[in-house]
């Protein structure tokens, strides 16, 4: 199993909305290495959910339930997408800034390559964010 981290802005796309849609299609990805990692993604993979731009947190773990796929939103097969469902809402919600006051976190990629919407998340950091979310899966 791998882990995963997507971005969505509340006002486009929030993770109320995505619990009450029940599952969704994450498509619109135009950042290559955001791409890399939806084609890396596989059914099963666990999935944090990021509110960006306003809330900038953790606000749940989804799972990957459809492996990616050539994007319905574009023509160009090179775009992706994958099917993403909703698993679990933190306890706690994980703020970038407690994640950038916490050194075990200094090297994850949200940190790191902040401009991607799809990044990797290591199995370490999943526990800690679950960690200082009070959740258990």
């Amino acid at each position: 199993m791998q882990y995963w981290l997507v971005k969505s802005e509340p006002f486009k796309y929030a993770w109320a909305q995505f619990v009450k849609d029940k599952r969704a299609v994450w498509d619109g990805v135009r950042n290559y290495a955001a791409r890399n990692n939806l084609r890396s993604m596989e059914k099963g993979d666990l999935v944090l959910f990021y509110h960006s731009n306003e809330g900038l947190e953790i606000v749940g773990i989804a799972e990957v339930v459809k492996s990616h796929y050539q994007d319905p939103s574009s023509e160009n097969p090179a775009w992706l997408a994958v099917d993403l469902k909703p698993k679990k809402p933190l306890i706690k919600t994980v703020t970038l800034s407690q994640i950038k006051r916490t050194q075990k976190l200094a090297e994850m990629e949200l940190l790191r390559i902040s401009r991607l919407s799809v990044s990797a998340v290591k199995e370490a950091e999943f526990h800690i964010i679950l960690q200082m979310a009070d959740t258990k899966l």
